[in-house]
């Protein structure tokens, strides 16, 4: 079975689950790990910017094709004017040989003749010169022409194999997320019991232990969604009449990237969130490193609040998440760190079994607390 066709029955499987009741049920390991999931997104993602980079580079040279064009045409009238008329001049000069002949042999002495010889000469250089390059130029047209041509083709096959790793990349985001909606499935009364475990001891007052060893008070979720919010809209190819033909300008397969989207839907929401703290502002390193990792982009500032208050009290150098003992030079670094991290060792978004690898001592609380900031981004 293709990878198209097994990726087509895996999501199939899960919305019969869904909606036959049975979802709750542990469901079996895909063909591919989550770890081999991500590793194909990242290399999808890189064969597309490849690809992208590779159409940049083309479209500079098609551009400069298309100048050298231009400029070669505005001069060719002048070029074939001045060829024409050293044609006719040489044709003259063919006709009236025999005068010319009279005109160096009746030269009063040598150096006469020899002045003559090279005057006549130069005469018939400066003209065959302006034939030689009319010839030049018109090959020098035709060349880049057919460069132009060539490398149009080139452009398209390019836009053509980032469109296919584009396309690959998304559908493997996708899957990654079908995934974290069958484990939230498999471990919702295990949520649920987080959540209600959680909500009793926020009636009595309780505090836990985050994973910084900070206390801090516990935040009661709403019901836990078994659908996670998805990291990248779902992939639509082109209509047919919609793609240009061999020799037009190559198709752009991300009129607007996805990328950036993603990110300029989740930068605003998520400095929005961090405003006053010490991490605001750092909302595109979020977002940027949440579509880089596949991860749910809400997941590492909601960490942040529930571990040292959005930065505010870290118990290591910019290390907001309680993330082992690692201090970090600055935001920026830590941030794609700890995404990278969450991503590695967790998946994709937040669940009862990767709160209890997290804060084990507290996991329903701290999972409970997470959510709780995750829903509020």
């Amino acid at each position: 079975m293709n990878p198209y066709a097994r990726r087509a029955a895996t999501l199939v499987t899960t919305a019969m689950l869904a909606s036959s009741g049975l979802a709750a049920i542990p469901v079996p390991a895909h063909a591919e790990t989550y770890d081999e999931l991500q590793q194909r997104v990242e290399e999808c993602s890189a064969a597309y910017d490849e690809a992208m980079a590779n159409i940049e580079q083309i479209q500079d040279e098609i551009d400069e094709n298309e100048e050298k064009i231009a400029q070669i045409e505005s001069e060719m009238p002048e070029q074939r004017k001045r060829a024409s008329d050293s044609l006719k001049t040489l044709y003259k000069m063919q006709q009236s040989s025999k005068g010319l002949i009279d005109l160096v042999l009746s030269s009063d002495d040598f150096s006469q003749m020899i002045a003559t010889v090279t005057y006549l000469s130069r005469i018939q250089s400066k003209n065959m010169n302006e034939l030689l390059a009319l010839g030049t130029m018109n090959a020098e047209l035709s060349e880049a022409k057919d460069t132009l041509t060539a490398r149009h083709a080139q452009a398209n096959q390019e836009a053509e194999r980032a469109l296919e790793a584009k396309e690959e990349a998304l559908a493997a985001r996708e899957e990654v997320r079908q995934q974290a909606i069958a484990q939230a499935q498999a471990e919702q009364a295990a949520a649920q019991a987080a959540i209600e475990a959680a909500a009793k001891a926020a009636e009595e007052g309780k505090t836990f232990t985050n994973a910084s060893g900070q206390e801090t008070p516990v935040q009661v979720a709403p019901s836990p969604s078994p659908d996670p919010e998805p990291i990248a809209p779902t992939p639509t190819p082109a209509p047919e009449e919609e793609k240009k033909e061999e020799n037009s300008s190559p198709q752009n397969p991300e009129p607007a990237s996805d990328r950036e989207a993603f990110v300029n839907t989740w930068a605003p929401r998520i400095d929005a969130y961090l405003a006053g703290y010490p991490l605001g502002g750092h909302g595109r390193t979020f977002a940027e490193a949440a579509w880089d990792y596949n991860v749910d982009p809400r997941w590492s500032p909601a960490i942040s609040c529930i571990e040292s208050t959005k930065g505010t009290y870290c118990f290591r150098s910019h290390n907001a998440w309680g993330w082992g003992s690692v201090d970090w030079p600055d935001w920026d670094t830590a941030i794609r760190s700890h995404v990278a991290g969450l991503s590695r060792g967790y998946g994709y978004t937040i669940s009862p079994s990767n709160a209890q690898k997290y804060c084990p001592p507290t996991w329903q609380e701290w999972y409970s607390s997470v959510l709780s900031e995750m829903e509020s981004i």
